[in-house]
């Protein structure tokens, strides 16, 4: 009787930390939603002291092989797209080599002050010799001078910190050279997401972050518990797979008010595929 009596106050008590933690997460979650929100606000990426808007524009839904559904607009219709949401405000320009976005990018860059956005790109070299190749090519792609942020793409390994050292030294080369502004990587398993948060190296982390676990890392309240280690160690965190890879695209609302609620994301990315769109989510994101 005392071990069941044991076990059921243990319970009881697991249930009210519990319950208490969920009510404090609630809490915060509709603290952060009585907040005024828009897509153009203007946000600053962890420490870095990069300024730029909330949201970035996506150029890589379904982005594999140099193609995306964004770079099928061909490199005037993105441009557009891009140029479009400038005039909305967005000053977040996110592309990858593995998109094929850079040209549309270039585009669209040639109409606006190169100071007044911010440009992402990704690549997926492992080594200092390719890393170094990529940084050379990307910038000839994008017809500027300088990156505001580039990215190891889709890191994997939990290891990744130690095995592609060659290539983060050179970003961090490059960083001190005024190539780029800042380094990071984008995270596609919980282990490499883990090593991002404990890694001094990494200023910005891309992470996959939805309220239903769709194209994660890992749950939900996992990914949360390693963005939160991340945010407290001053890294940014720009939220992708914000509608679950189109898991959410008939619950739009559900996966932005879970994106603006977590007080985590210094901005995310949604990929848009025509002006109708992208001005939607402008609009739900004022109204979330």
């Amino acid at each position: 009787m005392r071990r069941r009596e044991f076990l059921v106050r243990t319970a009881t008590a697991a249930g009210a930390v519990w319950l208490s933690s969920k009510s404090i997460f609630n809490s915060l979650a509709e603290q952060a939603l009585n907040q005024k929100f828009s897509a153009s606000d203007t946000v600053t990426l962890g420490s870095t002291g990069i300024k730029t808007s909330r949201l970035a524009m996506g150029t890589g839904t379904v982005g594999t092989g140099h193609h995306s559904h964004q770079t099928a607009l061909g490199i005037q219709g993105l441009s557009d797209l891009l140029l479009n949401g400038y005039d909305h405000g967005l000053r977040f320009f996110d592309a990858a080599d593995s998109y094929g976005s850079h040209p549309h990018v270039a585009e669209a860059l040639k109409h606006v002050p190169r100071d007044k956005v911010t440009v992402l790109s990704k690549s997926w070299a492992r080594d200092a010799d390719g890393m170094r190749a990529d940084l050379d090519r990307f910038r000839k792609e994008l017809r500027t001078d300088y990156l505001d942020v580039c990215l190891m793409h889709c890191v994997t390994e939990a290891d990744w910190t130690a095995r592609f050292r060659g290539a983060m030294d050179v970003l961090s080369e490059a960083k001190q050279k005024g190539i780029i502004r800042a380094h990071g990587c984008s995270c596609h398993s919980i282990e490499a997401l883990r090593a991002a948060a404990k890694s001094p190296w990494v200023e910005i982390d891309l992470a996959r972050i939805n309220p239903i676990g769709a194209a994660m890392d890992a749950d939900p309240a996992t990914v949360v518990s390693v963005l939160k280690e991340m945010k407290s160690a001053g890294k940014a965190v720009v939220g992708m797979k914000i509608l679950g890879q189109g898991a959410l695209r008939n619950r739009q609302d559900e996966g932005i008010k879970y994106a603006l609620s977590l007080g985590l994301l210094d901005a995310f990315t949604i990929g848009a595929e025509n002006k109708q769109e992208q001005e939607d989510l402008i609009r739900r994101i004022s109204a979330a």
